[in-house]
């Protein structure tokens, strides 16, 4: 696999956490928590993973979470660190850095990637204005000196799609149930359909682990045009702690998964 289709595929994986709500505005946060979006998550955390591509480690991803009071001025943040390894980096070295802003209704306000890949280095800013009902995406070529523009319309609410794995731990999303959701990367807006497919135990770095094991439809011709599965397992419990995540493309590319082995509340 060439090192632009595995860095498609983890970024697929880590990127394309479509958010989830029951109709174009997310729910607001609940009563348990007065400085974080509410249920079992905590204020701050910090969350890494192991990477692997066709069982083989691949990379690893470092997302930290944190929330400011809903008494004090500013926005939460959500920053992603990626990061090749081992086979991988000598095929095609990736070293990105993910930063979004969510207000206190976890809506996107704006995002940016500074991504190193290969010999290729752009940053990426997106901007959500509510009021307009637009979203601005700006990529700079450092290399080229070069950009590229967009806008999109969008609804008065929309999530990143990493901000998103926020909105999806909120809900509680029994097997069998589906919602479809409202998605923006700043080229284009879709409406995701999500799945909560079946209780599983699942073995973990963290041990075994009960779980819900949800299906994102993100691909064939969604928000990516490749054809994929993108499968989310949640602990079966308030927290609602991403223990596993897993991307499955063509056959080329193959099966990437993340693995959760290190949390911290900070």
């Amino acid at each position: 696999m060439t090192g632009s289709r595995w860095r498609a595929a983890i970024v697929s994986t880590l990127l394309a956490l479509s958010p989830l709500a029951t109709g174009q505005e997310s729910p607001p946060p609940t009563s348990a928590s007065s400085s974080g979006p509410g249920d079992g998550i905590p204020a701050s955390e910090s969350l890494k993973y192991a990477i692997e591509w066709r069982l083989i480690p691949a990379g690893s991803a470092q997302l930290a979470w944190t929330a400011v009071p809903r008494s004090a001025p500013g926005a939460d943040e959500l920053r992603l660190h990626l990061e090749s390894t081992g086979l991988v980096s000598r095929l095609y070295r990736v070293d990105d850095d993910y930063t979004a802003a969510l207000n206190q209704n976890l809506c996107a306000q704006n995002s940016f990637i500074m991504a190193h890949e290969g010999n290729r280095n752009k940053e990426t800013r997106v901007t959500y204005d509510p009021q307009l009902h637009k979203a601005f995406y700006l990529e700079k070529d450092l290399n080229k000196n070069s950009t590229i523009s967009h806008d999109v319309d969008i609804p008065p609410c929309v999530h990143d799609v990493l901000g998103a794995l926020l909105v999806l731990r909120t809900l509680h999303l029994e097997p069998g149930k589906t919602v479809q959701i409202p998605i923006s990367d700043g080229k284009k807006f879709v409406q995701v359909k999500v799945e909560s497919q079946r209780r599983e135990d699942l073995n973990t770095p963290l041990g075994v682990r009960k779980t819900i094991r949800y299906e994102v439809f993100l691909f064939d011709n969604v928000l990516y045009k490749r054809s994929g599965h993108l499968h989310i397992w949640l602990t079966d419990d308030n927290r609602r702690l991403p223990v596993q995540l897993q991307v499955r493309l063509q056959f080329t590319i193959g099966t990437v998964t993340l693995k959760l082995e290190k949390e911290e509340k900070l």
